[in-house]
């Protein structure tokens, strides 16, 4: 999952969808410095390719990433050269500093298997929130949104290439078993790969309660950039 042929097309195929990284990254930006005016530091979370935090770089004095795909990592690092992309993963990390937001887009915190790994995450992001920091977190659809059998077929068109995406999803106790043919066509030739993705549907009120539990108030947001919604919490003061 997320190795060096699915990170190739990533951007590409979510572009064809219609996804837009840097109005997602303003919007969550503009939500950080409603609630904590003046905040100058983010840490983006699963931060994939950079796509996200390229704009956060631009709009906070410090911005980092934190990623556990080495694919997706070294693109993060080749796109933004000087801009600190940690290796690590969510659910236990530790950067010896904190920062004015925390942000985990685009569902990745759904890729956690268990509610208990899902709780390490937050807590982990939670601790490297100043007092009064803002963290920003994406869902995986809530179980009472879950389509079986759920089919998407997208297809992305580049100068050199063609990229077809096909998936078909399934509902395995708490997880969704996600399994994703992607055919990419080149001057070299056409080539074939699948991918499978496991996302856990995590209830609202678990994330809530790991908020609080965090020392995080806890609002949500409904719609959010895939429709999934966002959860926008503020750390109490120490």
């Amino acid at each position: 999952m997320y190795g060096r042929e699915l990170a190739d097309v990533y951007e590409a195929i979510y572009r064809s969808r219609g996804k837009d990284w840097g109005e997602e990254a303003e919007d969550v930006s503009r939500l950080v410095a409603e609630r904590r005016p003046g905040a100058d530091s983010l840490l983006d979370v699963a931060c994939g390719t950079g796509a996200h935090l390229s704009v956060f770089a631009a709009r906070f004095a410090t911005a980092e990433g934190l990623e556990i795909a080495e694919p997706m990592r070294r693109l993060a690092e080749q796109r933004l050269p000087g801009t600190t992309v940690h290796a690590g993963d969510m659910r236990d990390f530790s950067l010896g500093r904190r920062y004015s937001a925390v942000t985990c887009m685009f569902c990745a915190i759904g890729y956690l298997g268990t509610v208990a790994d899902m709780r390490a995450a937050i807590a982990s992001m939670a601790a490297h929130l100043e007092p009064g920091g803002v963290l920003v977190v994406e869902p995986w659809w809530f179980p009472e949104n879950f389509i079986e059998g759920y089919v998407a077929g997208d297809l992305a068109r580049e100068e050199h290439r063609t990229i077809a995406r096909i998936s078909h999803t399934t509902r395995k106790g708490r997880a969704t078993r996600m399994e994703v043919r992607f055919t990419v066509g080149d001057a070299a030739g056409i080539q074939q790969f699948t991918e499978i993705d496991v996302l856990t549907l995590f209830t609202k009120e678990e994330y809530v309660s790991a908020f609080t539990d965090a020392g995080c108030s806890v609002e949500f947001l409904e719609e959010g950039p895939t429709g999934r919604g966002l959860f926008v919490g503020v750390r109490a003061a120490d």
